[in-house]
Order: structure tokens, then sequence, then C-alpha cells
């Protein structure tokens, strides 16, 4: 038996360059790690795969799929395709990571699921393979499976490292409501944004140490789409802000909104919207 941790993921900054031959966005994002995390265990079976799913600690774990539809499985499934083997796993795994958040919670477990059966079979698959196989099953997928602090581009899958963020606390906030992706993207390229997160300004602003300044250019083209869905998001940031947060964005494509500020001020930021109705979690950079 192996245990893997699958943390989650924010969104320093996320573009939209435009839309590839291949139906998928191309896309830049500034991504980081974060202490937030489901966990698993994996065990060799005779073959076949079968998840066993605890989701009771998050709003909504009932509806999340223990099935093929379930990343989780899809990455066991690519796996074994990957190897040419039935590599045969049984997946335990704990959901502490909301669903359908922004957070890459199915993309982290996906990963958390390649890294263990290469650990469990001792496949010994390099991180490249690894990534190769995450991206079969997702854009974040290979992302999840390095973690860190990264620029993600093509549709995802194409990683560069950067300089390691500073161990800013985070809080998390999840207002009620779940925006699609696909719808996101499709309502985004009816109406693109104007202006765009600079990514190398940040990047370059990240290895001279000037947070606060890289703060300032922290932006989601996303953000302004999933507003039309939950005003919610608005009131979050504002919120945040008014609290002392340092930078307050939505993740992904939403909806959870995230502040980055230091343990004292991360207190007051909780405070200041535990009382919204949404999901509230405080965590760090990882």
């Amino acid at each position: 038996m192996v245990t893997e941790i699958a943390r989650a993921k924010i969104n320093l900054t996320l573009d939209i360059l435009g839309v590839r031959a291949d139906g998928y966005h191309e896309v830049s994002m500034i991504m980081q790690t974060i202490g937030l995390a489901d966990e698993l265990e994996l065990k060799k079976t005779s073959g076949g795969i079968k998840l066993k799913m605890n989701a009771v600690e998050i709003v909504g774990g009932e509806n999340i799929p223990t099935d093929e539809k379930n990343l989780a499985c899809r990455a066991a499934i690519e796996f074994q395709k990957f190897c040419g083997k039935n590599f045969g796993v049984e997946i335990s795994l704990t959901k502490k990571i909301p669903a359908a958040a922004g957070l890459a919670g199915g993309s982290t477990d996906a990963a958390a699921v390649i890294r263990g059966m290469n650990r469990l079979y001792e496949t010994n698959l390099s991180d490249s393979e690894l990534c190769e196989i995450g991206g079969r099953v997702g854009s974040d997928v290979p992302f999840c499976i390095i973690g860190g602090t990264c620029l993600a581009e093509g549709r995802g899958e194409i990683l560069t490292r950067l300089a390691s963020l500073k161990k800013f606390s985070v809080v998390l906030a999840k207002p009620h409501g779940e925006i699609s992706t696909a719808w996101s993207y499709k309502t985004y390229d009816e109406n693109p944004a104007k202006i765009h997160p600079p990514n190398k300004k940040i990047i370059e602003q990240f290895e001279r140490g000037e947070y606060d300044a890289a703060f300032k250019n922290f932006s989601n083209v996303l953000e302004s789409v999933a507003l039309k869905k939950i005003p919610a998001i608005a009131d979050l940031k504002s919120k945040m802000f008014a609290a002392g947060a340092k930078v307050a964005l939505m993740s992904g494509s939403g909806p959870t909104v995230f502040a980055l500020t230091d343990g004292v001020t991360a207190k007051k930021i909780y405070a200041s919207v535990e009382n919204s109705g949404a999901q509230i979690f405080v965590t760090e950079i990882f």
C-alpha cells in the first residue's frame, strides 16, 4: 500500500490567448500549489480499478461520481494503457478539497493516482512520462504532478518552474453555485478581455522578491465571466481586501476566491467572510 497527498492549486494569473486548431484554448497561467489537500491510499489488486470515497467533509460530496467519470479512475486507466499492463488498484480517497471550485480537486486526485501507481508497481517512470499520462486525463493534471510554482502554457500542460513563492497564508472562500469550465471558456470567447495579466513582468518581480508589486498585476480573465453567474465573487473579494488581503482573486474558472496575506491578517480575513454563506478554508502556500 502507498499513500499520496493530493494538494489543491490556485491560479495567481489566468490568461487566454486564443482557440487552438485542436479546439482547446491556448492559455498562459501562473499556478501555485497550496496546503489544502485530499488524501489517497492505493493498494494492489489482481486486476481492475476500484474507487472508495469519503467526501463527508465537503459540501456536495455525495454528488461526486466513483466510476470512470471520476478523474482518479481515469488516471488509473491511462496509467494501465501507458504501461500496457492490467495493474489492479483499489483507491481509497478522502476528499477535503471542494468540488467544482477552480482548485483542481479532480485533477490533483488524478495526479496522486499516477504518482501512487508509479510507486506501488515500481515502474520507475520519469516525471515527463507521468506528465504525459496526466495530460491524457486533463490539462491541469501535469501541473498537479509537478506542483510548486509554475508557468503553464499550451493547453496547460507545458510547464516552466518558477522561483518558489514566499509562504503566504491563503484564505479560500467558495460561494454557493458551480460554474462549468466549458461554459466559462465559451462565454469568454464571445467577449474576450481587453486587459491581460503581464505574466513575464510578474515572473521577473517574483525573482526579485517584489511581491507587493507583483500582486497588483495578478488577474484572471475568466473572473468577469464568472461574475455573470455568481455575483457573490465580487462581494467576497471586496470583504477580503477590506480586511487586509494583499491580493484577492478568483481561481481557475471559479467560483472560489482566494486571498494571500500573513498569518495574523488571515484571521481577520476569515472573520470577514465566515458569515457569507461560502465554504471557508485557511491554508498556506506549499
